[in-house]
């Protein structure tokens, strides 16, 4: 069931919403709450796209149906569009207004191959049979960004105000893909500043760096013989392959407790009576600095380059992506933190907290349901990244960028999962789009038309990357992977 709550526990959560919100409604300038009202006439808008993206459901570069949505709706609203930039068919910019200073604003829209689920809180599978599901929340954060880019374009319209809000139509997050080539192609180099934000199971600002990583294959090319007739005339390219693993587990001892290494074998031969000409090994290789990442890269090509040595086989690397951490901006980061006060935590009903302790007892997870709370701007902690990589890192390389988290899941729930596209496909992550999509809003006019706030950002930008400029991780005649890549980020 989408809609998780009854006609009595609506009017108790929009009278206490109400309460809370009418407290700050002072400090909110006159502006945003112009832009506010914007938002607002836009809520069926963007929960239509959450819901559509969410059934279309589609995996990195094959969003063709969740690209075509967004465009036709900024379309519709104004925007001019440039599509299939960067040599991704799903990937697009759309612009509105003219001069300094440049916002933008970074949407996703891609799904996990295998997480798909019904917008139940128990393993189900989709009526429509559709295995692939939004288990990063990526249809509320396409819905969110841009219903955001569309109230500050309407704003702008009404206020005559100068400057151009940009929205980036970015593919292939899952697979760390599609900012990454959008960078290379120097699509963000002319901007002032960027927002993003997150699905999640807890509201904050995003003030964390993940960890910069590389996307890499390495395929071995032996000699076919049979296996028990002549093998001594074969050459095993799955023995490549294992000697390969072997040596980079091996090498696990002697890495920092930072750095993380993760494989699968996508081909490891044909028949068992065949000795294999062929077989592909598929790495991720992370730690918490781009200097880092590349001094492991390093050696693992040197570790391929012996198991093929070893076995007599040929070998190729492919290097599919590669990402930064991602920079930090604390005046962009303190302004959302304010402004996120200022609109109050998210308020669930009675219904839909239910439904969250339901799916935490279904997953084994402690069931304390919803978090919607704001919680406090955390200081930044030298050293520490959460597990996973995101493209947006190269952005923040670029330009002062920041973003946050909304609530959007119940706390606990494995991410990544059969859980997470349940809960994104009900009002809980609907409730999750519409707060992103003011906070967006918000924070955007605020970026469009406070001077100095952008001047402060530029100098801790400035300071942050000691002035040197943005080199991509990926040769610059590389071309995206199209169309079959791996998933995972």
């Amino acid at each position: 069931m989408k809609h998780l709550f009854s006609l009595k526990s609506l009017i108790l959560i929009l009278s206490v919403s109400l309460a809370y919100n009418l407290s700050y409604a002072q400090k909110l300038s006159k502006l945003k709450k112009a832009t506010l009202q914007e938002v607002e006439g836009l809520r069926d808008e963007v929960q239509s796209m959450a819901e559509s993206l969410w059934q279309y459901s589609e995996t990195a570069l094959f969003e063709h149906k969740s690209c075509n949505l967004l465009i036709s709706k900024l379309e519709n609203a104004g925007f001019t569009i440039e599509k299939g930039v960067a040599d991704m068919p799903t990937a697009f910019v759309a612009s509105y207004g003219q001069g300094q200073p440049i916002i933008g604003i970074l949407a996703e829209y891609d799904a996990l191959p295998g997480v798909g689920n019904a917008p139940a809180p128990e393993k189900k599978g989709r009526d429509d049979g559709i295995t692939s599901g939004h288990g990063c929340g990526h249809n509320l954060f396409g819905a969110a960004t841009v219903g955001s880019a569309i109230a500050i374009k309407q704003i702008m319209e009404k206020q005559n105000l100068k400057g151009t809000i940009r929205l980036y139509g970015c593919p292939a997050e899952e697979t760390v893909i599609g900012k990454v080539y959008m960078a290379k192609a120097g699509l963000f180099d002319d901007l002032d500043a960027a927002l993003h934000w997150h699905p999640s199971t807890e509201t904050q600002a995003w003030n964390r760096t993940g960890n910069a990583m590389n996307n890499f294959s390495v395929e071995f090319y032996g000699i076919s013989a049979h296996g028990a007739a002549d093998p001594w005339n074969g050459r095993s390219a799955l023995d490549a392959v294992e000697l390969m693993n072997y040596g980079v587990n091996l090498m696990r001892e002697h890495v920092e407790p930072t750095t993380r290494i993760h494989y699968v074998i996508p081909n490891a031969g044909e028949a068992p009576n065949v000795v294999p000409s062929y077989a592909k090994v598929w790495y991720y290789v992370r730690d918490i600095t781009r200097d880092k990442v590349e001094k492991l890269y390093d050696r693992l090509l040197k570790i391929a380059e012996g198991a093929a040595m070893a076995t007599e086989t040929e070998f190729k690397v492919s290097l599919f992506t590669g990402v930064h951490e991602v920079l930090s901006n604390e005046p962009l980061l303190k302004e959302i933190q304010t402004n996120m006060e200022l609109l109050g935590p998210i308020q669930f009903t009675e219904e839909e907290q239910q439904w969250a302790k339901t799916m935490q007892k279904a997953s084994g997870k402690e069931e304390v349901g919803l978090k919607g709370e704001i919680k406090p701007l955390k200081d930044e902690i030298p050293g520490h990244r959460g597990g996973g990589s995101t493209d947006v890192a190269e952005v923040s390389y670029i330009t002062p960028t920041s973003g946050f988290s909304a609530t959007s899941a119940p706390f606990g729930i494995p991410w990544h999962s059969w859980q997470a596209s349940a809960s994104h496909g009900t009002s809980i992550g609907h409730k999750s789009a519409q707060f992103a999509t003011k906070l967006l809003a918000i924070t955007g006019i605020e970026m469009l038309t406070n001077e100095k706030l952008l001047e402060a950002a530029k100098s801790d930008f400035k300071e942050r990357t000691k002035g040197e400029p943005y080199k991509c991780p990926i040769p610059q005649d590389q071309k995206p992977p199209l169309p079959d890549t791996a998933s995972g980020n």
